[in-house]
């Protein structure tokens, strides 16, 4: 059967990048790698798939970083082909899928190819791979570039292309070619339709603790529809795009415009209404229709257009990924749009013909947004990207060209995760059990969830817990068990959607019944998935309660779960407000759960132990049962005398620190010696920082562990003999040698060191004597076999400093005659002779001096 071509000039017309095609043709004549960089709007998204589906005998897969653009790109350009969607172009997102063997173009997720990557490494029959909206920088984009390049290495007949709409093009063309040898770019520009940009800032502020203000909202309403009023007067094909943060302020504000506004057609676009509703906002509307208002978030920021905008109005905000740290979570923060953001917005309004944006923010505001949004990568939970990476054979991402490496913080978290799973192995491979885990369409907790909780609660069960915490589905009032009533009812928009999804994940249970889960069994997913989330009530106050998780987080929650006791998390993320009770955090996202249930879910986590501390200087213990950081009881108990009280002591000292102690003089002393040594010296010289003397506790502190134990005070532990029990034999025969406590000065004096603590790797060792001691010695004394010179704080008779020096002979040949003018007044019973070169060093008076 014959391939039919595509046409280009009939489908590039009227769009801007038809005049590059030569360009990229001339570009894929002498490279198969290309970048192409032009704005959104200019057609590259749909030129350059037919251009590469000509060349190539195999498919044209082209991703995008949304399921609405992926979609909305393959009906656009079959449209334009005069095709039906499915033939000769398609699509496949999660849960959808609409293509044929005579496919030639099919627009995916990046998230889809990913997976696909993983089942097929060599992409049999797919021969060009589009990377559309890279500078996004979306995380699964960032890590396809990277294993597509390695498959380019194996397979020199793949073309691979990265579009860009802004311009960092250079970076890409690098990652794609060879810092020698970049890949060619292929430019375009967007015709130059005039912009009207106008300020309406709030009166009221944009935030609060709480979010978003209601104040804000109200303005953002009602400056949209003053400005589409003043527009669709000249121009009543005109179309407005309201850009929110996120989908709880979309609602708010089309609420709002509707209680205005009755005239216009008043529309929503965000990734939580139904696929076919986001469809019909993208399609259009018919000459005869209303005026519409559509409000969105970033969703039509570049991925994909909506035909017949003459009006964007910008609340300049936006919600992006941050990643917590201390509490090992990220959440979506709402802040200032960045600028490049907010340009990619304010195009929409000029893409068919001039347009107008109006911001809700003063000039000076918005100068003082950021420039750029951060990459995903740096925010993200890292755990599924760790797992692909394992999976492909490159742990961490070790030798992939990648945009950016995976931050090193982020990844051990993600690392951790993966070995608790027994996802990966200790030299992080992924396992079969990870193998596993990866083809399950999930992320990896919930992925475990469903293969472990089908055993527990049937697959089907298991699948439908795990398909709402998948499916990016609202949870009203955190409460995951009536969100869940809700779908199995068919009361929830979500329903057909959320049905398509158990169904699929069915797939992966491995358990063939249909039972129903109840309100135990949810949280007893949602724990398998994320057991350092299990939470107990520690708190409740009229506006909510406070839950301490397994992890040891605090995060407050409102709403009938708030009167629970035992809450299995499946959603907690960095918040501020009323809401989040003070701690930081707020669970967004969460089932009702048993404290029985823990021990069966996450045996790992419970403990039941002796628990030491030092009260007043001495050891108290109490037994507890806990569940990660959640105590579940603790009672007063003596400290064993066998190991086990051994050990409760061992990890009050690791928790509170070696502070516990009163160091004498002498162990400080042999503390800063040793430290010295090691800084200078290294092996077999001991590191003597709180961190390594912790970590090996028992190797130099054993015997007064037990002391401890068995009621002896901290502060009678002498630390001396036990940090001489880590001296290196044979070499500490040398100690003295290298580190004295005392050296001989000229006078006779034997002099004692001071070394510096432990802790300062630039102070130095000093001897503070008296100037008089010193006199004719040229030679500054240096310790650790000469490494280090020897500071010199010379005293007056009186021991008071008078000069610091590391180099006596410029002492004696330079400042010495200023000191002397200024001393031997003072203190005229002392020498202070005009050359100190030949003067007798004395710790004596003159007169004693010469008496002998």
């Amino acid at each position: 059967m014959t391939r039919l071509s595509f046409d280009p000039s009939r489908l590039g017309r009227g769009l801007a990048f038809a005049s590059a095609i030569d360009d990229l043709s001339a570009a894929l004549d002498r490279s198969r790698t290309v970048v192409v960089s032009a704005p959104p709007g200019t057609g590259k998204t749909t030129l350059v798939p037919p251009i590469l589906a000509d060349r190539v005998p195999g498919r044209v897969i082209v991703t995008q970083p949304r399921r609405v653009a992926a979609r909305a790109a393959a009906r656009r350009l079959a449209q334009l082909d005069g095709s039906s969607l499915g033939s000769r172009v398609g699509y496949t997102v999660r849960g959808e899928r609409q293509v044929s063997p005579s496919t030639l173009i099919e627009f995916v997720t990046a998230g889809v190819l990913l997976r696909r990557l993983l089942d097929d490494p060599g992409l049999d029959g797919i021969d060009a791979v589009i990377i559309d909206e890279v500078h996004e920088r979306a995380l699964e984009t960032d890590l396809l570039i990277g294993l597509l390049g390695e498959v380019r290495e194996l397979r020199d007949d793949l073309v691979l292309i990265a579009m860009s709409a802004t311009l960092d093009a250079e970076r890409f063309a690098t990652i794609l070619g060879t810092d020698a040898c970049p890949a060619p770019i292929v430019t375009q520009s967007a015709p130059a339709h005039p912009l009207e940009v106008r300020w309406a800032p709030s009166p009221t502020p944009r935030l609060d603790e709480r979010g978003v203000t209601w104040a804000f909202l109200d303005h953002v309403a009602s400056t949209a529809v003053a400005a589409h009023r003043t527009l669709v007067r000249t121009d009543p094909a005109a179309d407005a795009l309201v850009f929110a943060p996120g989908a709880r302020e979309v609602s708010e504000i089309a609420g709002r415009i509707r209680g205005l506004a009755a005239e216009f057609d008043v529309r929503e676009l965000h990734g939580q209404i139904p696929a076919a509703e986001q469809d019909t906002v993208i399609s259009g509307r018919s000459p005869d229709a209303a005026a519409r208002i559509i409000v969105t978030t970033s969703l039509a920021e570049s991925s994909l257009t909506v035909p017949g905008v003459r009006l964007v109005v910008d609340t300049c905000l936006s919600r992006a990924p941050q990643r917590d740290a201390a509490r090992g979570m990220s959440g979506l923060v709402t802040g200032p749009t960045p600028k490049a953001s907010a340009i990619q917005r304010s195009g929409r309004a000029t893409r068919q013909g001039p347009g107008v944006v109006v911001r809700c923010v003063d000039e000076r505001t918005f100068a003082t947004a950021p420039s750029h949004a951060a990459p995903e990568i740096q925010a993200a939970d890292l755990t599924d990207a760790a797992l692909l990476l394992a999976c492909w054979g490159a742990p961490s991402g070790v030798g992939l060209r990648l945009v950016d490496p995976l931050p090193s913080g982020s990844l051990d978290e993600a690392l951790a995760a993966l070995r608790g799973l027994g996802a990966i192995d200790a030299d992080g491979r992924a396992t079969d059990e990870g193998r596993a885990l990866a083809r399950v369409p999930t992320a990896p907790r919930l992925a475990r969830a469903l293969r472990a909780g089908s055993d527990l609660v049937g697959g089907r069960a298991a699948a439908e817990v795990v398909a709402l915490l998948t499916g990016d589905l609202r949870v009203r009032d955190g409460d995951a068990q009536a969100t869940l009533n809700a779908l199995r009812t068919g009361r929830s928009p979500d329903a057909r959607r959320w049905e398509q999804d158990v169904r699929r994940l069915e797939r992966f249970a491995g358990a063939s019944d249909t039972a129903r889960g109840g309100a135990d069994q949810t949280g007893l997913i949602i724990a398998l998935a994320f057991p350092e989330w299990i939470a107990r009530r520690v708190d409740q106050s009229p506006n909510g309660a406070t839950f301490l998780l397994a992890s040891g987080t605090r995060a407050g929650i409102t709403g009938p779960l708030a009167s629970a006791d035992w809450l299995a998390v499946a959603d907690v993320t960095r918040a501020q407000g009323r809401a989040a009770a003070g701690t930081g955090a707020l669970i967004r996202s969460a089932a009702i759960f048993s404290e029985d249930q823990a021990e069966q879910v996450a045996p790992h986590l419970c403990t039941d132990r002796v628990e030491a501390r030092f009260v007043d200087g001495r050891v108290v213990a109490r037994r507890e049962r806990r569940i990660g950081a959640i105590i579940r009881s603790s009672v007063p108990v003596r400290v064993p005398a066998d190991d086990g009280g051994r050990e409760a002591v061992r990890r009050a000292v690791t928790e509170q620190g070696l502070g516990v102690f009163i160091w004498s003089a002498a162990a400080d002393a042999l503390r800063r010696r040793l430290a010295l040594l090691h800084r200078e010296l290294g092996s077999p010289w001991p590191d003597v920082s709180d961190t390594v003397l912790l970590d090996a506790l028992d190797a130099w502190l054993g015997p007064e562990l037990s002391d401890l134990a068995a009621g002896t005070p901290a502060a009678r532990i002498d630390l001396a003999p036990a940090l001489r029990r880590i001296l290196p034999w044979p070499a500490a025969v040398d100690l003295d040698a290298l580190v004295p406590e005392r050296f001989r000065v000229p006078s006779g004096s034997h002099v004692r060191l001071s070394y510096p603590p432990a802790d300062d790797a630039s102070a130095r060792p000093v001897v503070a004597v008296k100037l008089q001691e010193c006199f004719g010695w040229a030679e500054t004394p240096r310790i650790c076999r000469g490494r280090v010179p020897v500071l010199f704080h010379l005293l007056s008779p009186a021991g008071h400093p008078l000069a610091v020096t590391d180099d006596l002979a410029s002492f004696w040949a330079g400042p010495y005659s200023q000191v002397r003018a200024e001393m031997r007044g003072r203190y005229p019973k002392h020498p202070w002779p005009e050359d100190p070169w030949s003067a007798v060093p004395t710790r004596h008076t003159t007169r004693r001096a010469a008496l002998g």
